[in-house]
This record gives C-alpha cells, sequence and structure tokens, in this order.
C-alpha cells in the first residue's frame, strides 16, 4: 500500500552505487537540503542521516534495497528511519518526464527524492528484518573487498607488458573483455603468446567453451588473430609467465566468489553456498 508521508520533513533519495551513492534530500516544501557524492559507509551515511534528522522526520528512498543499496538501508533501519524504494520501472519512467535528457547519478537521486515526496504512491516499504539487513551488509562488505582485489589483479596483468600488440603498445592483446571470467582459463593454461600459438585456435576454442564463455569462438579467433600480429618476444616473457598463471587463477577464483555473493545477497535466507562448487 501507500506509504504514510504525513509526519515527514525529509525526504533522502539515494542512487546507490558500488563504492559510493549519490543522495539528494528535499524538505516537506521541495527545497533541496542536501546534494552530493556519498561514500557507501557507515560512518559517513550515519553521519549524514544523523544531520538531516535535526530538520525533522526523515524518510529514506533507495533504488535498490538489496546487494549495493543494502548497507544504506540497514545504517537507516538502525538508526529507525523509515525506508522506501522506488522500483526501476517507476523511476524510468519519472526519470523520462523530468526535464533534462542526460542520465546522471544526481539526476536519479532527485527523481527519487522528488517521488518519495509528492508521490508516494510509486513507493514500496523496505520491510527487510534485522538479520536480513545484517547479513546483506555484511555480504556488500566482502563483495567490494573482492571487486577492490579484481581491480588490483587486473592491473598486475596489464603490467606483464610482454604480451602487447607492438603495433599498438598501449593495448594489451587480451582487449577489455577480458576481465570476464571464461576468458582467464586459457591464460591460465597458456601463459605465453608461445604457449598459445602451439595451443592453437581449436584447444584454445575448446577450453573456453567448456568453461561457459558464451561467445567462445569469437574470442578464441580475436586472441589468434592478436597473436599472429606479434612476431617479437618481449624481455621478460618467462618470468611474467611464471606469473600470469597464477594471477589468471586469482581472478577465475574472484570471479566465482562474487558471483555466489550475488546468489546468496539475492537470497539471504538461502543460507551458505554450497562447498561443492569448484
Amino acid at each position: 500500500g501507500e506509504m504514510d508521508i504525513e509526519d515527514i520533513e525529509v525526504f533522502i533519495g539515494i542512487d546507490v552505487g558500488k563504492s559510493e551513492h549519490w543522495a539528494t534530500a528535499l524538505s516537506r516544501d521541495g527545497q533541496k537540503v542536501l546534494d552530493k557524492a556519498l561514500p557507501n559507509d557507515e560512518d559517513r551515511l550515519r553521519e549524514v542521516y544523523q544531520r538531516l534528522q535535526a530538520k525533522g522526520q526523515v524518510l529514506v528512498v533507495v533504488d535498490q534495497p538489496a546487494t549495493i543499496g543494502a548497507l544504506a538501508v540497514a545504517v537507516a533501519q538502525d538508526m529507525g528511519i523509515t525506508v522506501g524504494y522506488l522500483p526501476g520501472l517507476s523511476m524510468r519512467r519519472i526519470a523520462d518526464l523530468t526535464p533534462g535528457s542526460a542520465k546522471t547519478d544526481a539526476k536519479d537521486a532527485a527523481v527519487i527524492a522528488g517521488a518519495a515526496r509528492s508521490m508516494p504512491h510509486t513507493l514500496r516499504a523496505v520491510t527487510t528484518s534485522d538479520e536480513e539487513a545484517a547479513a546483506l551488509s555484511v555480504l556488500t562488505g566482502f563483495d567490494l573487498d573482492l571487486a577492490r582485489q579484481v581491480n588490483q589483479t587486473e592491473g598486475r596483468v596489464r603490467g606483464q607488458s610482454f604480451t602487447q600488440d607492438p603495433a599498438q603498445p598501449s593495448r594489451p592483446w587480451w582487449g577489455p573483455g577480458w576481465s570476464m571470467t571464461p576468458s582467464w582459463r586459457p591464460v591460465a593454461a597458456w601463459p605465453t603468446p608461445a604457449d598459445l600459438k602451439r595451443a592453437g585456435k581449436a584447444k584454445i576454442d575448446a577450453r573456453l567453451k567448456k568453461h561457459g564463455c558464451r561467445r567462445h569462438a569469437t574470442w578464441a579467433s580475436q586472441i589468434v588473430s592478436a597473436l599472429e600480429r606479434q612476431t617479437v618476444v618481449v624481455t621478460g616473457t618467462d618470468a611474467a609467465a611464471v606469473v600470469l598463471p597464477h594471477l589468471a587463477r586469482q581472478l577465475i577464483s574472484l570471479h566465482s566468489q562474487r558471483a555466489d555473493v550475488a546468489t546468496q545477497a539475492s537470497d539471504p535466507g538461502a543460507g551458505p553456498p554450497s562447498c561443492a562448487r569448484s
């Protein structure tokens, strides 16, 4: 049913993101009292909520109450603040009617806050139990850690420059899509250009296909054509050949852990993931 906003003095709209959110708050008469980036950090969330609570009763509305929005929800609930969320479809419809075509975090947060203040019928109450909210905040924190580790490891892989295409030194041959889990399988098995050349397109394709890479044939072709363009052996190849399989296996494991966390976060009551998974 419709949320009761009769006693609310401050309407906070939060466009949630993995590492930071955008928060826009409106007073009852529609004045903007906050419009800023907000780290996904318990202390900072608490500080902003407290500052706005000084102006009267607060309603916090997010666009995603689970996973990346879980901490913002859990902190608000812990402080006794009413929490709602604006479903994606409603939000896009309202955004389409809002002046300005660019989709930005700030615009989205303003759309959420505006809907909370003037269209309470579009909101749904967030009634997550304390236990589920706590579970989600733990999962969200862990996923942030995993995401940082993925970025660090991918940075290290990019540093192994022996695999670069000499015609385009700034672009490693593995390309932008290599952050996808299955694509690291050939690197784990054949870490140098020479190894991959010896393996050949059919084996690379078979390995990608086995591990569920949907565009396995395309990736195999791209890898082989990039290898054909590189005729020089770059200094440091042997050392990098020791390091790369470890980094590739780390990335495969990190992506697998993130997938487990995402599954768990979508159903926090499901219990721990199966240990049988490889």
